[in-house]
């Protein structure tokens, strides 16, 4: 901590000394890109035996792992009753291997008793909190019937139930999570309202599913919204025992992967085409094919731009429905303005185009095809004026004129019957009508001398030294007796049986300077691997993790580096896979 704040004292003292020639430069912004964190959440209570007797659920969150993109998609599921009873946290996906570990993990879940709605949402948002990244779009996918059955022995009444709900619900909508719920309604029993207003509240959407045929247009269209895609249409199959042709046009060649679902009650057989009329196999590196009981998944990865085949052999009589959602890793740039600020009635020139991860893109055919709009916002009256641009080999371009208004936000859209993006959005400053200035007499007695800079600026470097030294001592003073306010919550799993503890909380006020861990596991001889892993109290209501031990710690399922100390918030969790015993640990640390 002293050595972070000796080197800020360092760098802010050549900036002093060098603040004649120091020029502050903005920072680039991180390029969004259409990665998705989902995290699936299922009702797996024992009322789901007759809402989603065909486990449609199980299909559904499969489908949509199969659609994520296999540049880094991260994807998690939680299966919760009255309590998370399964949880997998978000995986970063590199390959089919770590899709098909997400599938096995959804079939192993089993039906349990009680339901509380409320805790499927809070872990969700937990878990979006802890691991969430700069450049995705986190999301949250609900299956459920939308209904509470608590625990009679349980002191928890409908109404907590209820208010906890709102207080989730508020949560994710506040910290930009959507909640897109599927509502499951085999036994006619769906409590559409409920999952209707947590989806609204959220800016997500409701859908109801009371047969897997249902399924496709429902993911396709919550991954259309979320990632800024079109469904492209396609014509519906009825099987006739023989292959039939399916034209799929891709219109450019910057897409990233084209996703093609078919569903039906009895198997499919494909094949494919590319528009040389070269058949690819099916599977191979470029084109992937995933099956399960309900569905097929073919996904072409870079297709080529031009007039593809898919050949689809099914039963006679039984009707194919097909879905097709091109993916496309492009963003919407807005290019620089000639100036920062401008005058009244001046005309201010606007251009915009694609990167595909901070590069230009080459195929700019692109701009051939969409169709691109200029938003320009009235900050003061707060009206927004349309204006089309015009498309060229560098992008879109247009421009419009500055009115009275003391500032604007300019937004461009450009679309296609694929997807969609818009630029983030840009203000415009206009200048004020400058103040008439006044002149002050000059002194005819005193001649003007320059401030003595240099001696004001060793004399700050001094007092800023002489602090420092004094912070470092008393930090030292009470650094072995400082205080731990909050708890720790504590359980073990055992990974052969996968049997866990209940939950031990452990009040930290009476410990002082620092904690082992296995000070918190009542020091059993099992764990005493856990002796190097220290909890220190930080400033903010923070602890400071240090990790000294060969066990791996986790935060939402990715491995952290805490040797040199990782601070750890309120409501943060942490897993830790211990090396000597087949056993894991969970810990949370809590006001």
């Amino acid at each position: 901590m002293f050595k972070k704040w000796i080197s800020s004292f360092i760098v802010i003292t050549f900036l002093f000394l060098n603040s004649s020639s120091y020029i502050v430069r903005a920072a680039s912004p991180l390029n969004s890109t259409s990665r998705i964190e989902g995290m699936l959440v299922v009702d797996v209570s024992n009322s789901m035996k007759s809402s989603d007797p065909n486990n449609i659920s199980n299909e559904a969150m499969k489908m949509f792992i199969d659609m994520a993109s296999l540049k880094g998609d991260k994807i998690g599921a939680i299966a919760y009753a009255d309590e998370v009873m399964r949880e997998k946290a978000l995986v970063k996906i590199q390959s089919e291997q770590d899709k098909q570990d997400l599938k096995e993990f959804i079939d192993s879940v089993g039906k349990y008793s009680y339901t509380d709605l409320s805790t499927g949402v809070k872990e969700a948002v937990k878990v979006l909190d802890s691991s969430h990244e700069q450049g995705y779009f986190p999301l949250i996918v609900l299956l459920a019937d939308g209904n509470n059955e608590l625990d009679p022995k349980k002191a928890k009444t409908g109404k907590q139930a209820n208010e906890d709900l709102t207080k989730a619900v508020a949560d994710a909508q506040a910290k930009g999570y959507p909640i897109y719920t599927i509502g499951l309604n085999a036994d006619g029993k769906l409590n559409k309202e409920v999952l209707t207003n947590v989806a609204k509240s959220t800016h997500g959407k409701f859908f109801e599913a009371s047969s897997a045929d249902k399924l496709p247009a429902i993911l396709s269209e919550i991954f259309a919204n979320h990632l800024k895609l079109k469904i492209v249409p396609v014509n519906q199959v009825v099987g006739n025992g023989q292959y039939q042709d399916i034209k799929l046009n891709v219109p450019n060649d910057n897409v990233l992967e084209a996703n093609i679902s078919l569903i039906s009650s009895q198997p499919v057989e494909v094949k494919l085409l590319d528009p040389s009329g070269k058949e690819l196999a099916i599977p191979s590196d470029q084109v992937l094919l995933s099956k399960s009981k309900t569905y097929s998944m073919v996904k072409l990865m870079k297709p080529v731009q031009g007039d593809w085949t898919l050949k689809v052999k099914g039963v006679p009589k039984d009707k194919i429905d097909i879905n097709l959602v091109f993916n496309y890793d492009l963003q919407l740039k807005l290019g620089p303005l000639a100036k920062q600020t401008y005058n009244a009635g001046e005309t201010v020139k606007i251009g915009a185009f694609f990167e595909d991860n901070g590069t230009v893109i080459t195929d700019t055919n692109i701009y051939k095809s969409m169709k691109a709009t200029l938003f320009v916002k009235d900050l003061d009256k707060g009206k927004t004026e349309e204006v089309s641009l015009t498309a060229d080999d560098q992008g879109f371009t247009g421009q419009f004129k500055i009115g009275n208004a003391s500032g604007y936000e300019v937004v461009v859209k450009a679309e296609d019957n694929s997807f969609f993006r818009e630029t983030q959005p840009q203000k415009v400053t206009v200048k004020k009508a400058a103040a008439a200035p006044v002149t002050a007499k000059p002194s005819s007695t005193e001649t003007e001398k320059p401030f003595p800079w240099l001696y004001v600026g060793l004399g700050v470097i001094g007092a800023l030294l002489v602090a420092a030294l004094a912070y470092l001592l008393l930090t030292k003073m009470k650094e072995k007796n400082r205080g731990f306010s909050g708890q720790i919550v504590v359980e073990i799993k055992d990974e052969d049986t996968g049997e866990r503890t209940n939950p031990q909380f452990k009040k930290l006020k009476g410990f002082k300077g620092k904690i082992r861990l296995h000070q918190l596991l009542s020091l059993a001889p099992e764990f005493t691997e856990t002796e190097h892993i220290i909890f220190k109290p930080a400033s903010g209501d923070t602890l400071l993790l240090v990790n000294n031990s060969e066990c791996t710690i986790e935060k939402g399922g990715r491995a952290i580096d805490a040797k040199n100390g990782r601070e750890v918030k309120r409501n943060d969790r942490l897993r830790i896979v211990l090396k000597k015993v087949n056993k894991t640990i969970y810990i949370e640390y809590i006001s």
